[in-house]
Parts: C-alpha cells; structure tokens; sequence
C-alpha cells in the first residue's frame, strides 16, 4: 500500500450482512469463570454500513508512510482498491494483530480476503513471530466464521471493550489467534 491506495480504502463498501450473532454467556465466578458461544438467528437480517474509522485510516496512513512497523496490503482491481488488510507488528509479544480485512461488497466471495489474510500469516512466519491476533464483535458471525475458516481458534472473550453493560446488549469482542511456529 502506498500513501495514494490509503485515499482509496474509505471507496471500499465494506457492508455487513448479518442472519446471526454469537450469544455469548457467563458462567461462574471469580477464576472458575467459564463462557459459552452460541450462534443465534437474529430476528431480521442485519445491514450494517461498516464504515472505515479514523483510528484505522490513521494507522493505514502510519504503516504505508512508513512510520509504524505493521503491513498495509491492498488489492486493486480495474484501477480501484477493492480490498484491503492491516496489520500491526507487535514483537515484544511475538504477534502480529490484524487491525483491519476490508472486501468491497461487490466482489465478495472471490477469495480477496483469504490471499490478503495468507499473506499476514505468511509474513508473521518469516518475521518468526508465533502468532496472527484478531479480533471480531459478537455480531458480526461472518467474520469469525471467516477467521474460522482460516484457521483461527477462538482464544478469549472481552465483555467490556466497549461498556461495562457490553454482555447485556449482547455484544463482546472476541479474541483470535492463529499459531504460526
């Protein structure tokens, strides 16, 4: 990615369509705490903008400049950006954490994500770093059935990321990793 590809990520239509979302419970107390992951049928299916973030853009424009240690890929397809990774190198932990997977709507299912996502493990393999970390929300079941068909593990729950009442509107951020050693 270059400094003009970054221009080009906010064109990505990066829309979520969702049937589902992973119900997520607690059980116990204290350190013999305990979760369960279900995936539910949401009552109406769930069209969400997914919009690029300013922190994101930021960091995309930090990697492809140069002034972050990460990789910013991109994929372009009749002279447009139509889909993107953003990973971040994290070498006092071994890992590299993928930010961001961004595939325009439109061409989808074309195997984009997959090669962009082999090419952040292939890189933290070489780098010898042992794992790709990433994260999705409870409601957003493509995603982790995507890093599911990667090879994720689903590795942690966070049920206060964004509140400390993220359980109670059924949304957690759920932590995944991919060996690489």
């Amino acid at each position: 990615m270059n400094q003009a590809d970054v221009d080009g990520l906010v064109d990505i239509d990066a829309t979520a369509e969702a049937l589902a979302y992973l119900h997520v419970e607690q059980s116990g107390e204290g350190l013999a705490v305990g979760w369960k992951v279900t995936e539910r049928p949401l009552r109406e299916k769930r069209i969400q903008p997914n919009r690029l973030t300013d922190d994101t853009l930021f960091t995309a424009r930090q990697i492809a400049a140069g002034h972050d240690e990460g990789m910013a890929v991109v994929t372009e397809l009749r002279g447009a950006v139509v889909a993107m990774a953003l990973a971040k190198f994290e070498p006092e932990r071994g890992v590299v954490r993928l930010l961001e997977v961004r595939v325009d709507f439109e061409v989808r299912r074309e195997g984009m994500g997959t090669a962009l996502v082999y090419q952040v493990l292939q890189t933290a393999r070489r780098s010898e770093l042992r794992a790709v970390v990433a994260e999705t929300r409870s409601d957003n079941v493509p995603g982790a059935e995507f890093l599911l068909k990667l090879g994720f593990k689903l590795a942690g729950v966070d049920t206060q990321r964004e509140s400390n009442h993220d359980l109670v509107k059924e949304q957690a951020t759920l932590v995944w990793y991919a060996a690489v050693d």
